[in-house]
């Protein structure tokens, strides 16, 4: 078979290339799977530079979330059936034609949810997801979140919707109010303009968050801990901006605020099971329903995965951008 691999860490646009595998055999309680597509996450590009939470050995595989087609059993397996369709959000080494996993891990995508779709559903939909319930809000309370026209950001505001919760967003682009709103997205501020403050402040009416979203790090956590209330949570969830988080000591004091860091397959290795089994039912039912959207920007094939990682780069994409196998 083939597979996208790197022998050196750096841009996913110029050391990813196309190497032989030899064909995968599943163990006892495990599958393989063929791949039919395959979704370009940010942590898979971290990852091929090597400034992840994991950094591979290398040569190393790549990708980490697909949907494809059961192709062979392990000894064991009886959960799952050759020719049904599933997908992982957790299995590293999946831009390749075929690869091996738990059988536990997988998870059967209705019928109802596309091929596309389903490449990208468990990710950043049950990130969201999680990190939501991570945040202990209830209906009615605020939260307010950075990067909010980033795939996390917008699939934050369309669950926490669904569960009564307000989200001030924050963009930086004042094109990225427009493009939220026609999602159906609003309580947004631009940042570049100056008065965002004053803005903000109109929206809230008042009111303060219980919670923070900081995607950016740098000052602009700074600029997400000024806005909550007393006793309030600010949350690191990622760093596009900076590693390092400059906040006000003063804040941080007098607000009686917590800071706290999200990984996402960290929470959900230690989510007890039926809340896990509870939120991907949620997920589903809104992905299915249409409530959620999970919109696709481009599909490449894998053998020009340099020419997609450069095009998952690019700001301001309206969707995922997806590799097909």
């Amino acid at each position: 078979m083939r597979a996208l691999i790197h022998s050196t860490f750096g841009e996913a646009s110029e050391v990813l290339e196309v190497a032989e595998r030899p064909m995968p055999e599943p163990g006892a309680g495990e599958v393989r799977v063929r791949t039919v597509l395959a979704a370009i996450h940010n942590h898979d590009l971290w990852t091929i530079r090597g400034t992840y939470g994991f950094k591979p050995e290398l040569p190393a595989a790549s990708g980490t979330e697909a949907v494809g087609v059961v192709d062979a059993l392990g000894a064991g397996v009886d959960s799952l059936q050759i020719g049904q369709r599933v997908v992982t959000g957790g299995t590293f080494g999946v831009w390749s034609e075929y690869f091996v996993t738990k059988a536990a891990g997988l998870i059967p995508v209705p019928d109802v949810i596309s091929d596309e779709t389903a490449a990208q559903l468990v990710a950043m939909p049950f990130s969201a997801l999680s990190l939501l319930d991570f945040l202990e809000v209830e209906s009615g309370d605020w939260i307010v979140q950075n990067t909010a026209n980033g795939a996390v950001g917008k699939l934050v505001a369309q669950f926490a919707t669904s569960r009564g919760v307000r989200v001030l967003g924050l963009v930086r682009r004042d094109a990225g109010v427009d493009e939220l709103a026609a999602l159906g997205i609003h309580d947004v501020v631009s940042t570049a303009s100056a008065d965002w403050r004053e803005r903000a402040a109109v929206i809230l009416a008042g009111d303060a968050p219980r919670a923070a979203v900081d995607s950016v790090g740098g000052s602009s956590a700074g600029d997400l801990l000024s806005l909550l209330g007393e006793g309030g949570t600010l949350v690191s969830f990622g760093a596009m901006d900076s590693g390092a988080l400059k906040i006000s000591s003063g804040d941080l004091i007098f607000k009686q605020a917590t800071v706290k860091g999200f990984w996402g397959s960290k929470v959900s290795q230690t989510m007890d099971a039926a809340k896990r089994g509870a939120l991907f039912g949620e997920l589903i039912q809104r992905i299915g329903s249409g409530e959620v959207e999970l919109p696709v920007e481009a599909v490449f094939p894998f053998e020009e995965a340099r020419a997609a990682a450069a095009a998952s780069a690019k700001p301001g994409r309206a969707g995922k951008v997806l590799l097909s196998f």
